[in-house]
């Protein structure tokens, strides 16, 4: 009896290693809204649905306030290697890998860093939102890389953020300690 006990534990065992093996899914690593900050301007990271996610072949993961500072980031660090890439469902703020996201772009609509930019898990929310808000463009991962990064000037003007801009000059505006 033992000996057969034995045995289903080590097969029991075997098992488990070789199925765990196979488990080489990169995942999201939860937002600590209060240490962790914007990896691009230094900016507190909410936990909400403009949060995004760089996860590093090393395993280092790095979070950014909104999807233009992600790739603020990645235009930035073309030699480093990149896992995975995560965006929030606007509606329901799940994680969704950048690369099977819908986005939508909208002078309007308002993103921490006022790129404008929100991520959506499937194409039909993307485009019901697109329609519901007027002067939005629907786009893929791919537009995004290709994207030309500005910020909307005017939002950040009306949400006081003018010294966080990542333009004209914002590398010294990213290492002022007064954030």
């Amino acid at each position: 009896m033992k000996k057969k006990l034995f045995s289903f534990i080590a097969l029991a065992g075997i098992i488990m290693n070789l199925t765990a093996c196979g488990n080489d899914e990169v995942k999201p690593v939860a937002i600590n809204e209060t240490t962790d900050t914007c990896d691009t301007c230094n900016m507190a990271v909410i936990d909400d649905q403009h949060a995004t996610e760089i996860i590093l072949k090393n395993g280092k993961s790095m979070v950014f306030d909104d999807v233009g500072c992600m790739y603020e980031w990645v235009h930035a660090n073309e030699n480093k290697q990149i896992d995975a890439q995560f965006v929030r469902d606007y509606n329901d703020k799940e994680w969704v890998l950048g690369e099977d996201a819908t986005y939508v772009h909208n002078p309007s609509v308002k993103t921490p860093m006022a790129y404008n930019v929100v991520s959506f898990k499937d194409k039909v929310s993307a485009e019901e939102f697109a329609t519901a808000n007027e002067g939005s463009t629907l786009m893929t991962a791919k537009d995004l890389a290709d994207y030309g990064w500005e910020q909307n000037n005017e939002m950040m003007q009306k949400q006081d953020m003018k010294d966080h801009s990542h333009s004209d000059g914002a590398e010294d505006s990213h290492s002022d300690d007064s954030h």
